[in-house]
């Protein structure tokens, strides 16, 4: 959290709903900093495969009215756990009123999808501490792996602009030996004149405003 209040960065959490009953304490310090808060099931080894679609509606709002209740505010996206979605996920999501998604992770731009009031926002499984140091990259490869894809995005926005995600698990980039590469990758980052960091909340409120 110290990292990334030096840098100005609000997260995006993807919360598990059972947060809000175990760990409060992680509630208050992101409504102490205004962090974006997207729903991400009740715990990550729930997944609605399986579910009927009336036990997956009544599931999502739980796991819905439960995060609103903790925070104050109701979510506006939605990652399924393992990125995981039924057939009919989208649409019980946009029944309770929330906007997009980061399940598909096809893009590097926001696109509508087939269910009306729905987004896709970019999330990656490329940029994302748990694969890249699972497969044993080192913490200046990780820097130097955040600059290249900056700088191939900044060159791609020139037609339009491009949205860089950068997926952080804190028992993967919270351990002590890695600390200095996040401050270093989110230094560059911070110093880029022409980079917005933002939230995906406001990422897919910019889209809906373009129409």
């Amino acid at each position: 959290m110290e990292t990334l209040d030096r840098h100005g960065v609000r997260a995006s959490v993807l919360l598990n709903s059972d947060v809000a009953h175990h760990y409060p304490q992680i509630i208050k310090a992101g409504l102490e900093r205004d962090w974006a808060w997207l729903a991400h099931g009740r715990t990550n080894s729930i997944l609605q495969a399986g579910m009927t679609r009336e036990e997956e509606r009544a599931y999502l709002a739980d796991v819905v009215d439960t995060i609103a209740a903790a925070t104050g505010r109701r979510p506006h996206g939605w990652m399924g756990p393992g990125l995981t979605e039924t057939f009919d996920t989208p649409a019980l999501l946009a029944e309770l009123g929330l906007s997009y998604v980061l399940d598909w992770t096809n893009d590097d731009q926001p696109y509508r999808l087939n269910v009306p009031g729905l987004l896709s926002v970019p999330y990656t499984v490329e940029l994302n501490d748990l694969g890249l140091f699972g497969k044993g990259t080192s913490g200046l490869e990780f820097v130097q792996i955040v600059k290249d894809q900056y700088e191939q995005l900044r060159a791609d926005s020139r037609d339009g602009g491009r949205v860089m995600a950068l997926a952080l698990h804190p028992f993967v980039i919270g351990q002590a030996f890695r600390a200095k590469y996040l401050d270093q990758a989110l230094a560059y980052l911070a110093a880029q004149p022409d980079a917005w960091l933002t939230t995906s909340d406001e990422i897919a409120q910019h889209y809906w405003t373009l129409g």
